[in-house]
């Protein structure tokens, strides 16, 4: 049994996070720390958001496609995923930014205010009812969003520093608005009869923080970045889940959990060989580590006074992030546009030791290839033929840029053979077996500067 959380069997770089928050980062790998110029900066490294000018806002989502095939010692096979052909509801990420200055608010000096909704955790993910997985899990999801309200403050031209909330809830038109695990019993020893459909669910609110800054220490002539040495730490924060255990659609009794959102750090370092007013090349690499040593146990308390151990016993990952960057600033075939091709690589650990494996989290050490676009209207231009980008004072307030920024990418799960395991509550040995996981991912985000 999973309990009430498992793992989005999506976009997981390690564990159960999601790195794809913006398509720009998605297209170059996630790597994306140490640049984070567009409004998606709120997440990839806040400090970066003092980059921004004006009020930039950005609009996002993810289309997750991929399954998990499984084949047991004793040659049962079942192959499980989103239930259709891309998860819904999809992931969806919000965000946007004001410097204080360019709206004319000085006092506060070089402050830029940011505020994002994104979705940092969350899973969809099944088996049949009558698969091998049964006793283990038929269902799970959950759908956490993030509210981040954020602030940078550019201390000079080479020092910039971000800070902000994580305020990480469930809510009732996203999904299922909670937490939940699906599964039939085994029959075993205080459990309802043996096939009965089991259900235990849950929700909370939880408050965590999160740190970062942004050093520049080379300019070109224009004073953009030529070099960039990015830092953010998120914190660990523990959601009390509360809701009910269910059987066959009764509730028999509440249920609580304490579940673990983990502390990451992460260190990024972007360098433009070319950056001039027609062309410019990004290189960057990223490293994350993420703390899952505190991700011990998802233990069930119920009202009847009963316990159900779920024991997880993670260890510590770390990802690698490679990306790049090459944005032509003037097309003579598309005056007033420009254009952005991306492409990157990740390497990810897998937290999840074989012991405390789940099939509702097929999770292994995994490999990721990405390649992406980005189009921004500027000018004289029109977006999708008939929107001025960039109207002019007669006709009143309006963007100065509308874009829009597409993303592929591929996750390919090394091959996991799982032996000495036993699942909470499960028939004995039914997680046991190779395990072949294969993603894909699409990241979609209009864009628009005021």
């Amino acid at each position: 049994m999973i309990t009430f959380v498992a793992v989005p069997d999506a976009v997981r770089a390690n564990g159960f996070r999601i790195f794809d928050q913006g398509a720009s980062a998605t297209g170059q790998g996630s790597a994306f720390s140490a640049q984070a110029d567009d409004a998606s900066a709120v997440y990839y490294n806040p400090a970066g958001m003092t980059q921004l000018r004006g009020v930039q806002f950005s609009g996002g989502m993810l289309f997750l496609g991929g399954s998990t095939s499984f084949k047991a010692p004793s040659g049962a096979s079942v192959t499980g995923g989103f239930g259709d052909s891309v998860a819904y509801p999809p992931p969806v990420n919000l965000y946007v930014t004001a410097n204080l200055k360019d709206l004319g608010i000085r006092a506060l000096g070089d402050t830029t205010l940011g505020l994002a909704v994104i979705s940092p955790f969350g899973i969809q993910n099944g088996y049949p009812a009558n698969g091998p997985f049964a006793t283990a899990t038929t269902y799970v999801a959950v759908e956490i969003l993030d509210f981040k309200p954020t602030v940078a403050y550019k201390l000079n031209d080479q020092l910039s520093f971000g800070a902000g909330l994580d305020i990480y809830t469930f809510v009732p038109f996203i999904g299922q608005g909670q937490a939940e695990n699906i599964f039939n019993s085994a029959g075993g020893p205080g459990q309802p009869p043996a096939g009965s459909r089991i259900e235990i669910n849950g929700r909370d609110t939880a408050v965590g923080f999160n740190f970062s800054t942004m050093y520049t220490p080379l300019r070109n002539e224009d004073g953009k970045p030529l070099l960039n040495v990015g830092f953010v730490y998120r914190s660990s924060t523990a959601l009390n889940l509360q809701g009910q255990f269910l059987s066959n659609g009764k509730a028999t009794a509440n249920a609580s959990t304490n579940f673990v959102l983990p502390e990451s750090y992460t260190l990024g370092v972007a360098y433009w060989p070319l950056r001039d007013r027609d062309r410019e090349w990004k290189l960057e690499i990223d490293l994350d580590y993420t703390g899952w040593q505190n991700f011990r146990n998802n233990n069930v308390t119920l009202s009847t006074g009963s316990t159900i151990s779920a024991p997880r016993h993670w260890q510590n990952a770390t990802t690698l992030m490679l990306g790049t960057e090459h944005k032509w600033l003037h097309v003579d075939e598309l005056p007033d546009w420009e254009i952005a091709a991306r492409a990157g690589y990740w390497y990810a650990e897998t937290p999840v030791p074989d012991a405390t494996f789940n099939p509702s989290l097929p999770n292994a050490n995994s490999n990721s290839m990405t390649l992406g676009f980005g189009f921004m209207c500027k000018g004289q231009g029109h977006f999708l033929g008939f929107i001025d980008c960039s109207p002019s004072s007669e006709q009143g307030f309006g963007p100065k840029a509308v874009g829009v920024d597409l993303a592929y990418r591929a996750i390919f799960y090394e091959t996991r053979t799982v032996t000495g395991n036993q699942a909470p509550l499960a028939l004995p040995g039914v997680v046991n077996g190779t395990y072949n996981t294969t993603l894909h991912v699409g990241s979609l985000n209009l864009r628009v500067n005021f």
